[in-house]
């Protein structure tokens, strides 16, 4: 995602936004169960704080929906690893035990993030000066093997690579550390620690917007490349960081093709969609950003209208996953619940409602669209 990851760790410890009362377990009828009616088809999973896994009503409708967990942030890079000496594997560790104790499967989430704000000082300097290219490979092969090797007999996807690619001009990659100093080979050294450390695992790179024609030949020929030099990848995870009224599904069944013309999986690693839509953020040199601090249209409640259309949004994406599902092997929604979601403060503080169950844990119209689809009703 361009964004959620951005916020991430910033963001994660704000508290959660919570209207219209105490906070209640999910009343959708008793039984139904969004992991059980997507069956065998693909895996369904979310994505959530380590704190979130400690509060008895979410720790409930993540088990009763979910098969598979993936940390939003404590097995970040900057979270798990903060000095080339220092290790801090508590709340990950906790994390991964909860997926043990209730035979969930996880996602190790993210082993390498290639950008430069996101990696700490220690990873981009050696002594005095920048870091080598023979220091940098040699930090990540330490890094991915350690974690890995930690947690391979939980985790059965890995979050490879994340954000890569870069978003404008004709540079293939990112201007990072990573790039500057290693070109693409960061990217092939980190798969090929993975999979030494973890041969059954599902091996991804993730990023946002791969679907958009701009970005997607980028995409494509970056896996190429990565294919073409032996590197053991498995799958493309498409953030999935929707707006409403996006019309992508065209753009995500031509997307979908090519990757299985390259013989590639997708994960749909952080799927929401966002109600109060954030384009204008970043429109006309920033010129509206003042106007939107101020632009909070659903803070009590979204209008039926545009309920429906959520709901009607999501059940397109679901028909086209199912119909996708030799490719699919995954799609994880971004945060439980709407006073959870990242998009509550990013790029502006709002309230937003951008998933399935409210903030009081109870199911929308959205849930059911979903589960209609899975279920075939």
């Amino acid at each position: 995602m361009k964004t959620s990851p951005l916020l991430g760790i910033v963001l994660g410890g704000l508290p959660i936004l919570l209207l219209g009362g105490p906070p209640a377990v999910g009343d959708e009828p008793a039984g139904r169960s969004l992991k059980e009616a997507v069956g065998p088809r693909f895996k369904l999973g979310v994505g959530v704080s380590h704190r979130t896994l400690r509060v008895p009503e979410d720790a409930e409708l993540i088990r009763r929906h979910f098969a598979i967990l993936t940390p939003e942030n404590c097995m970040k890079p900057q979270a798990i690893h903060p000095a080339e000496d220092e290790w801090r594997f508590e709340a990950a560790d906790g994390f991964a035990q909860f997926v043990r104790d209730n035979q969930l499967e996880m996602v190790g989430h993210c082993l390498v993030w290639a950008k430069d704000d996101r990696t700490d000082a220690w990873m981009l300097e050696e002594g005095d000066g920048p870091v080598s290219r023979g220091k940098l490979l040699e930090r990540i092969k330490t890094h991915v093997e350690r974690v890995v090797g930690r947690y391979a007999d939980v985790c059965s996807h890995w979050d490879v690579v994340n954000e890569a690619i870069a978003d404008t001009g004709d540079k293939l990659l990112r201007d990072s550390v990573y790039s500057r100093t290693t070109g693409a080979d960061f990217i092939v050294a980190a798969f090929r620690a993975a999979r030494r450390q973890d041969p059954d695992a599902l091996l991804i790179y993730n990023d946002y917007n791969g679907h958009k024609p701009e970005k997607r030949e980028k995409l494509l020929t970056l896996l190429r490349q990565l294919k073409d030099r032996g590197a053991p990848i498995d799958a493309y995870g498409m953030q999935g960081h929707f707006e409403l009224g996006d019309d992508s599904l065209d753009e995500l069944r031509a997307t979908f093709e090519e990757l299985r013309k390259l013989g590639l999986q997708v994960v749909v690693s952080e799927l929401d969609i966002d109600v109060v839509t954030r384009s204008r953020w970043w429109a006309d040199d920033n010129a509206h950003r003042e106007e939107l601090r101020r632009f909070d249209p659903y803070r009590d409640g979204m209008p039926p209208h545009v309920e429906q259309q959520l709901a009607d949004e999501y059940a397109a994406l679901f028909r086209l996953f199912d119909e996708y599902r030799d490719t699919v092997a995954r799609v994880s929604f971004w945060n439980l619940h709407d006073g959870q979601s990242w998009l509550n403060y990013f790029p502006w503080r709002r309230v937003n409602h951008p998933l399935l169950f409210d903030r009081q844990r109870r199911a929308k119209p959205a849930f059911d669209a979903v589960y209609g689809v899975l279920a075939g009703e």
